[in-house]
């Protein structure tokens, strides 16, 4: 893949589903992650597949009468992109207001503090 960029919610949902299923998959597979809430036809949900494959997400081979996906980039690989692309647009800002913001906005559990608490001392550490 040349260059990641910044994927539409609709392909990022997909996206998201496949990450958490076992690769490969098969569509019929996705849409029933995808849930009930989803009111996709399947149509819908191949075009999208198919804009995830051009765009160097996803691989698929035809195995019988389905089509087979595999996810092509991580989790952490494309949560490193979105960071990136947030960083880079609010560069400049003052760091400490940005987490200000994040935490007055979400729910952390006790784990996500530690986690993030963890980072922290090891940043400091390594200075």
């Amino acid at each position: 893949m040349k260059s990641m960029k910044r994927l539409p919610d609709a392909e990022f949902t997909v996206l998201k589903a496949i990450w958490h299923l076992p690769n490969p998959v098969t569509s019929s597979q996705i849409m029933t992650a995808l849930g009930d809430d989803n009111h996709w036809k399947r149509q819908t949900l191949l075009t999208i597949l198919a804009r995830l494959i051009e765009k160097g997400f996803l691989s698929s081979e035809r195995q019988g009468r389905e089509r087979l996906y595999t996810a092509l980039v991580s989790e952490n690989e494309y949560m490193e992109v979105e960071a990136s692309h947030f960083f880079e647009r609010y560069k400049g800002q003052s760091f400490g207001n940005l987490m200000k913001s994040f935490f007055s906005t979400h729910q952390l559990s006790d784990a996500d503090l530690d986690d993030i608490n963890h980072l922290i001392q090891e940043r400091k550490a390594g200075d």
